[in-house]
């Protein structure tokens, strides 16, 4: 291929887009039957390296279509036009326990697609390349805005999308581990949503009185969004993730300030003192953590503390009282919450009630608690620090890589379509998912 090499063309379309859309990689110009290794590698703003490769055979005509041709070998198999990018891993000789999450939505993960001779496995990154393309992935669309909160003490950053709007709102809760992060957010402007990112167990005046927050923490971000100029007062969602989730399904139920159109919970649980604060709710989770499993790998399985379901009443969040929809998002291999539990007793307190039809469940096999965004790389473990805890734990997220993906572009999809027809009162196709 020597002499070959420098007339190899490697083209990405598009080479600038969403983190949530997808792009086809199309190798062309070398020999039919020719052997090569497609390598996506990227740089994290941590410093920490992640690369995902694939092993293809050129068709008769000398060319290699990642959407349509299957990969024999490398971090995955078979036809998968994303599969460089979900099974992004980090690379050999990184600490255990990485995740892969964007911190500065205003500047684009950038990817570096290059072809090699052969199929290879290690040694890419130490090689001249046939080929080189470098790729930008967005969570901002052009357009977007991002504008930090700090009225009512809040920690926040506001998204609002491209136009003049006004846009249907949406408050987006991260879980457990605190700060403020935004991606989710801003990609969510990116579709058509105000969102609002918002920090509730580290913010400004968790820090300056020692104070955890209350129920009107949450009620002065929807008051804040309700209030916008931009900003549809009377089309506003709340979704959350893990613990975001678990006040989400509170919020939603009993507050009586938050008229939500809708809700979302990913992989969150309604086992919870519904008469708690965020601290007292914390506290009850913590007091079953002597009761987690630890496994061979000294991985901690978290799920246990919501086993078995509680059949007290004042430590569940009476879904039977919703009047607006819900969309439930469950990984049936969620190591860190009972949530497949929860939300089959919660689907009984609904039937029970005579609001079911409210409710939808999406349950996906083999699928773990980090529920992310398209194409997001599936992490089965990583590093984790509780807010207001300096104890740090290896935790067992759970999934498989290739049904978590799937999970992960499927609920996306059906997520944003919840919410248009929801907010909006329609759907779209959506076509690039």
């Amino acid at each position: 291929m020597d002499r070959k090499q420098c007339c190899v063309k490697l083209s990405v379309q598009p080479s600038r887009g969403l983190v949530d859309e997808k792009f086809i990689i199309l190798v062309q110009k070398v020999f039919p039957g020719f052997q090569l290794t497609i390598q996506a590698l990227h740089t994290c703003e941590d410093g920490h390296s992640w690369e995902a490769f694939a092993h293809y055979t050129a068709n008769d005509t000398g060319t290699v279509n990642v959407s349509e041709d299957p990969s024999l070998g490398g971090t995955y198999s078979g036809v998968e036009p994303m599969g460089l990018l979900w099974s992004l891993r980090p690379v050999p000789g990184s600490k255990p326990g990485l995740r892969m999450r964007k911190s500065n939505v205003q500047t684009p993960m950038v990817v570096k697609i290059s072809v090699y001779q052969g199929h290879q496995t290690k040694g890419l990154v130490d090689q001249v390349p046939l080929a080189r393309v470098v790729v930008e992935r967005w969570y901002m669309a052009p357009g977007v805005r991002r504008i930090p909160i700090t009225e009512e003490r809040l920690t926040a950053t506001l998204f609002l999308p491209s136009g003049p709007g006004p846009f249907p709102g949406v408050l987006d809760l991260w879980g457990g581990g605190g700060k403020l992060v935004e991606y989710r957010s801003a990609l969510l402007a990116s579709h058509g949503f105000a969102a609002m990112a918002l920090d509730y167990l580290t913010p400004k005046v968790v820090m300056e009185t020692g104070k955890m927050v209350d129920d009107t923490y949450f009620e002065k971000a929807y008051g804040v969004l309700e209030r916008h100029p931009q900003i549809l007062g009377s089309r506003i969602a709340m979704l959350g993730l893990s613990f975001g989730a678990n006040v989400t399904l509170k919020m939603a139920v009993y507050s009586k300030v938050m008229k939500l159109r809708c809700a979302v919970s990913i992989n969150g649980c309604h086992v919870q003192p519904v008469e708690g604060s965020v601290m007292q709710v914390s506290r009850y989770i913590g007091k079953f953590y002597p009761k987690t499993q630890v496994t061979k790998e000294n991985h901690v399985i978290w799920r246990n503390w919501a086993l078995p379901i509680t059949k007290d009443p004042s430590l569940k969040v009476d879904v039977g009282r919703l009047q607006s929809p819900l969309l439930l998002v469950v990984g049936e291999d969620d190591q860190n919450m009972a949530t497949q539990e929860s939300a089959l007793d919660m689907k009984e307190m609904m039937e029970r009630a005579g609001n079911s039809h409210l409710l939808t469940v999406l349950s996906y096999p083999n699928t773990g608690h980090l529920i992310e965004p398209p194409f997001t790389p599936f992490v089965r473990f990583s590093n984790f620090r509780r807010a207001q805890s300096s104890e740090r734990t290896m935790l067992l997220w759970g999934g498989e890589v290739v049904a978590h993906s799937r999970a992960q572009e499927d609920a996306w999809r059906k997520t944003l379509n919840f919410l248009k027809e929801n907010l909006y009162g329609r759907t779209d196709s959506l076509s690039r998912l």
